[in-house]
């Protein structure tokens, strides 16, 4: 592959250049050239968006698509052999072959909807000069945690070169699944980062970062602000690699009050979604938050095209309260996996059939658990593309 890399485009040529063969693992890891740019808008001259784009857009299909949080990971074989080889997850999260093919390894064994690129919500810290690691036992470590607004001043804007890989990977990825799935990028929330930067790591109490909503909230909002537009850019760049799709986690925002959400998360995450929507209006952006029961409208009204909704929140409910107009994702309950194919095809047919009948992606409530049966994932997904819309409602 050479220095300079032809752009892809939405003509029919962009689906030649796409089945090109030149696009190879190890080549593309080995390449120091800015990963390929794609226009991320509808597709023209016949060429059809994957199933999952259109049911997020709220175009009618005739099924659901159907991919798993944390559906690359160690409750495949394939992955714990992997990770013998590469026991460090960050040279697994930040090595463009590594991600390439650990990100492909349940599309080749199940043939989701969506394909999810393998990262880390960390991995574009040092981007804006943040350091960490990520212990085994411990999870992540943030090397200086931030908690003074000097301390915010010295973070920069996104420098992509940090994070190149990524870019490199979403590209391979596009080219390798051809179109026949979505390829989905995804970021971490500017509230989920900040607790990582200020508690310095993992935490169950969030004892310092609530703290500094009420002592210290200039700090706090510039610390937000700051990681809202480099997040936004951090999508953007995603979009332009290859990623037909982003999700957004704001994995500890249901540790919020509504009343504190609505102060300290929901306002950058809509300064994220309207800058990504300025300039990429036609790429879905979905949103999730874990243990988000009682944020659900809250979240439909950020502009996100999709609300991704847990395991604690029946399905029916959900719809009801979320817009008509935003699709909605979720929600089988990652347990139901260990049990029996009966059980599981009962709870994917009443989440299907709670869903709405359109603008329903399946998934799960969360990520696939670890030690979860692989033939419990592959049942699922066989589930996913048996069970047209028209099945579901003759029940």
């Amino acid at each position: 592959m050479t220095g300079k890399m032809m752009k892809l485009n939405d003509s029919l040529g962009r689906s030649a250049v796409l089945r090109h063969r030149a696009f190879k693992p190890i080549a593309v890891a080995m390449s120091r050239t800015p990963a390929v740019v794609m226009n991320a808008h509808p597709s023209v001259g016949g060429v059809q968006d994957p199933l999952m784009v259109r049911a997020a857009r709220g175009e009618k299909v005739e099924r659901a698509p159907c991919w798993m949080m944390r559906q690359a990971g160690r409750y495949q074989k394939t992955y714990r052999e992997l990770a013998k080889k590469h026991p460090s997850f960050r040279e697994r999260s930040e090595t463009t072959e590594l991600i390439v093919e650990i990100s492909l390894q349940p599309w080749n064994s199940f043939k989701p909807d969506g394909v999810i690129l393998f990262s880390d919500i960390l991995t574009p810290l040092p981007g804006i000069g943040v350091n960490f690691d990520i212990d085994d036992n411990k999870g992540p470590i943030i090397d200086t945690p931030i908690r003074s607004l000097e301390q915010v001043k010295q973070l920069h804007d996104m420098d992509f070169s940090k994070v190149d890989f990524v870019g490199r990977a979403l590209t391979q990825l596009r080219a390798e699944v051809n179109n026949q799935a979505a390829v989905l990028g995804f970021v971490g929330s500017p509230w989920t980062l900040a607790t990582y930067l200020i508690e310095g790591g993992s935490t169950s109490l969030y004892k310092t970062i609530k703290t500094m909503c009420f002592t210290a909230p200039e700090v706090l909002d510039a610390l937000l602000t700051k990681l809202a537009d480099a997040m936004a850019a951090y999508i953007k760049y995603q979009i332009r690699a290859g990623a037909q799709c982003v999700q957004i986690f704001d994995s500890w925002g249901g540790q919020l009050p509504p009343r504190e959400w609505d102060k300290w998360s929901g306002p950058y995450l809509k300064r994220i979604i309207a800058s990504v929507k300025a300039e990429y209006p036609t790429v879905p952006l979905t949103l999730y938050a874990n243990g988000s029961g009682g944020l659900l409208e809250r979240l439909s009204a950020t502009g996100a095209d999709v609300v991704g909704v847990d395991w604690t929140t029946d399905m029916g409910d959900a719809r009801r309260r979320i817009d008509s107009n935003v699709s909605v994702q979720g929600n089988v309950d990652p347990a139901i996996l260990f049990a029996s194919q009966d059980a599981i095809e009962d709870a994917v047919r009443d989440c299907l059939r709670k869903g709405g009948g359109q603008r329903h992606i399946l998934n799960l409530g969360h990520g696939v658990l670890v030690g979860t049966p692989e033939e419990g994932v592959a049942h699922m997904f066989d589930l996913s593309k048996r069970l047209t819309y028209a099945d579901v409602a003759q029940g």
